[in-house]
């Protein structure tokens, strides 16, 4: 995935969504932070991502999400919205079985 641009948006985003780290610091991984949004952004989040973020960006996280940041309802959700059958939530032991 394409690195986020440090801006005042995406670092406001990234202050509220991603609490525990550093603006900068969740910023250096997109995909984390993207999973961070689709589960805890709100409508103004998404809408100040939307010049620096697409919809394949989104669905890239679908395809790998982390374990551990998506809940049921925001992993239904966002698979619905771009028409994928729902997979089981990403867990742990696949993650270790894969060696990641």
């Amino acid at each position: 995935m394409k690195p986020l641009p440090v801006k005042e948006k995406t670092l406001n985003v990234a202050r509220r969504v991603v609490w525990f780290k550093e603006p900068r610091e969740a910023l250096a991984n997109p995909l984390h932070f993207l999973a961070h949004v689709m589960t805890y952004g709100t409508i103004a989040d998404l809408m100040a991502l939307q010049e620096v973020v697409s919809n394949e960006d989104f669905i890239e996280v679908l395809e790998h999400p982390p374990t551990g940041v998506f809940d049921p309802r925001s992993w239904a959700y966002w698979n619905l919205k771009y028409g994928r059958p729902a997979p089981p939530l990403p867990s742990r032991e696949e993650v270790l079985a894969r060696g990641e």
